[in-house]
């Protein structure tokens, strides 16, 4: 195998999606695109689970709350919360939804699979998210949309954006028994490996 550019992703399946019968669908366009799924269980998360999935960090605090401020700022608003104040309330935010229904959480395997994984669920924001991405394609929701009703985008979606997010949100969602390792053939046609 190429070392390194094989790599393990979470996605998860929001309520949602389940709601709107769009898990088939989901497992489909990650199976289409010759990635391999190594896990999968559908959970009620708590809201301590929800927590520790959301965490905040230095980073994720001061790019949020940087995107938040110009964008209110694009509206003519002046925020007097702090990065940490609107990171915490979207966090909040983020865990209430997370929490409103079961989910199913997917780990799948593949070469660049979580660059590949964030261009098959699309944008954040649905409205940005191209025709043929999941959001892109069953969903409209925005971040206008979003703040005027005081919660945050429900996206169906969520996937990993880095490896260190990838493996903090598979050790969170799964145990090491419950990921598979198998030999996936079609990667002999696709890749030659």
């Amino acid at each position: 195998m190429i070392e390194g550019l094989v790599e393990k992703t979470f996605i998860a399946a929001k309520h949602d999606a389940l709601q709107r019968g769009l898990l088939g669908e989901i497992i489909r366009r990650f199976e289409d695109k010759g990635l391999k799924l190594i896990g999968i269980k559908m959970i009620l998360p708590t809201k301590e689970m929800a927590q520790q999935h959301y965490v905040l960090t230095p980073e994720f605090i001061e790019k949020l709350g940087n995107n938040t401020r110009k964008a209110a700022e694009d509206k003519g608003i002046k925020m007097s919360e702090t990065n940490e104040e609107i990171a915490a309330r979207v966090r909040d935010w983020n865990v209430d939804y997370l929490t409103e229904g079961p989910i199913v959480a997917m780990a799948w395997e593949g070469f660049h699979a979580i660059e590949i994984g964030r261009k098959i669920v699309g944008h954040a924001e649905s409205r940005q998210a191209p025709i043929g991405t999941i959001r892109g394609d069953y969903s409209v929701e925005s971040y206008a949309m979003a703040d005027s009703l005081g919660r945050p985008l429900r996206n169906l979606v969520h996937a990993s954006g880095n490896n260190s997010e990838a493996e903090h949100e598979l050790l969170l969602w799964f145990t090491p028994r419950e990921l598979c390792s198998w030999n996936k053939e079609r990667w002999k046609v696709m890749h030659k490996v």
